[in-house]
């Protein structure tokens, strides 16, 4: 049967804690470390996946950024990519230690902006087995979404979205002042009215409810200094992805640009690109999420179980 423990590493000084989730059987099993969104924590959205990846036969491990969910630091919900992507790297380093782990078949999965901090691991890491990048959030600013889109969606004017993108940068640069001074945060909500918040569109409205009943550890508010500090894409970080990358877009997003990250994709040698006619939340739920997660789930047995053994087989056939 399948069996869960906790685990925890240091990541600048201060502790992360995790859940290291195993397949039924004693043999050490391929191990896939996922990387969640922008404020996720690990009982959000997750566990839906790692349920599927484990039945499919791979261990998971699971964990919390510094500032997030169960893990240490202070202030809580600073949103910091660099840090992020320390405790990504950490994460690895621990699943490799583990005795139920295969440590020679360990890949990652990230989603939203938790994609660009596996992809950035991933490039700088070519012992990396296999990368699953759900939605990735490459770059802020140069991969935003369709506003124009977003706009006509929701009836909005340039006024509007001028103003509101006005004041959040404001908020953005009260909140790192108050952070260059040992101040406590001037935060801002995940989820709220377009100038106060990363995400406004009521149609969301349900989601986040359901998010926030449903995940005792997630907060509905981040530090906004992280805009100044935006992840952005760097040249030539595809090309160095030698290992399977598999890229899940959705045709409607509004929060990334797809063909932004399609064009990048298409540079990594051993890339796969899947496009669904969905928006950026519909890949957690639904009829949407039953399809993304088989298709991730084929994809990691296949370069983490199956083609492995390939070799195996035909060195014990007959001659």
């Amino acid at each position: 049967m399948t069996a869960t423990r906790p685990v925890a590493f240091t990541s600048g000084g201060l502790t992360c804690r995790g859940r290291l989730h195993r397949p039924a059987g004693d043999a050490p099993a391929p191990c896939v470390v996922m990387a969640h969104g922008f404020s996720g924590t690990m009982d959000a959205l997750l566990p839906s996946y790692a349920e599927r990846f484990v039945a499919g036969g791979l261990a998971v491990l699971l964990f919390d950024y510094r500032h997030f969910g169960e893990s240490d630091g202070s202030p809580r919900q600073l949103v910091d990519a660099a840090r992020q992507r320390a405790d990504l790297r950490r994460a690895v380093e621990l699943a490799r230690e583990q005795p139920e782990v295969d440590g020679d078949a360990v890949a990652l999965w990230g989603s939203s902006l938790g994609g660009s901090h596996v992809v950035e691991l991933a490039a700088d890491d070519p012992s990396i087995a296999a990368v699953v990048a759900n939605v990735p959030a490459l770059d802020v600013w140069r991969g935003r979404g369709d506003l124009r889109r977003e706009m006509a969606q929701r009836g909005l004017g340039w006024g509007e979205v001028a103003r509101a993108t006005a004041r959040l940068v404001a908020a953005a640069v009260v909140d790192e002042a108050r952070g260059l001074l040992h101040r406590s945060p001037h935060y801002i909500a995940v989820f709220g009215p377009m100038d106060r918040a990363v995400f406004s569109d009521p149609g969301l409205a349900g989601w986040f409810h359901d998010l926030e009943t449903t995940s005792p550890t997630w907060e509905n508010r981040v530090t906004p200094r992280f805009l100044l500090h935006a992840p952005r894409y760097r040249a030539g970080t595809m090309e160095r992805l030698g290992m399977p990358l598999l890229v899940t877009l959705a045709r409607d997003d509004t929060e990334i640009s797809w063909r932004f990250v399609a064009d990048r994709a298409a540079r990594a040698p051993r890339a796969e690109v899947k496009l669904l006619p969905v928006g950026h939340f519909d890949v957690y739920h639904g009829r949407t999420f039953d399809e993304v997660a088989a298709e991730h789930l084929a994809f990691l047995r296949r370069h983490l179980i199956e083609d492995r053994r390939a070799p195996e087989r035909l060195a014990a056939s007959p001659r």
